[in-house]
């Protein structure tokens, strides 16, 4: 019983949602925009419990001395630091409970929360996009092996687009006539990203909307429960 009563909540609320997006009139327009309140409700719910989890994982990687624990240190100072400098002195377009932090305001131009926002977390977030390059590269690397036709085609294709993003790839084929500007890099690129690539994206965005719609319909039919700890 402990798990029926979220089931047929779950199935009401999704079958009304669904039906709503055919029937745009009262009085669906009123419910769905009643469901999208309590959805923003209990997210901001989800949010706390997440965070919950996250001091309450630090806490005992630091009571027993876990692999890589000092990191956890950091992790819980930065997290009670913003959450601190965000209460008492708000952020840039909202007071704290201690005003505007007008002290910080004159001493370093702009509150505490939205200087570390500024100057700490925006420069580390850089850092950690800067390092996925090298990743990137190196992924590239391996995918981009002729070995087989398919990567053959995808190395070519790769060097093409590079290519034809840049002044030398420009000038590589500026030699061509007119009647063969097709041929010419940036045309080229132009032509991948735009018909190969896109139909490929598309093709993605149309097999993850299936998906999407197959789980959703798992969950709100019942088969899928894992969102209630399981299947029971």
């Amino acid at each position: 019983m402990n798990y029926i009563i979220p089931l047929i909540i779950t199935f009401l609320a999704g079958l009304l949602m669904l039906v709503a997006e055919f029937i745009p009139h009262k009085p669906f327009e009123s419910i769905v925009s009643e469901l999208e309140i309590w959805f923003m409700i209990i997210s901001g719910f989800a949010i706390v419990l997440g965070q919950l989890s996250l001091l309450k994982m630090n806490f005992f990687k630091i009571k027993y001395k876990s692999e890589g624990w000092k990191y956890c240190i950091v992790t819980l100072a930065s997290f009670f630091i913003m959450l601190l400098v965000g209460i008492f002195w708000g952020t840039e377009s909202h007071a704290g409970l201690l005003g505007q932090g007008k002290v910080f305001v004159d001493s370093i131009g702009v509150k505490p929360f939205d200087f570390i926002f500024n100057n700490i977390y925006q420069h580390l977030m850089a850092a950690m996009f800067s390092l996925l390059a090298f990743f990137i590269a190196s992924a590239a690397y391996r995918a981009f092996i002729a070995r087989t036709l398919e990567s053959s085609l995808l190395l070519v294709s790769a060097i093409i687009v590079m290519l034809g993003n840049t002044s030398v790839g420009s000038s590589l084929t500026s030699f061509l006539p007119q009647s063969l500007n097709f041929l010419h890099l940036p045309n080229l690129s132009k032509f991948i990203m735009d018909y190969p690539n896109l139909a490929g994206q598309r093709a993605i965005m149309i097999g993850a909307g299936l998906g999407i719609i197959g789980s959703s319909l798992r969950i709100i039919l019942g088969i899928e429960r894992s969102w209630i700890g399981g299947k029971k």
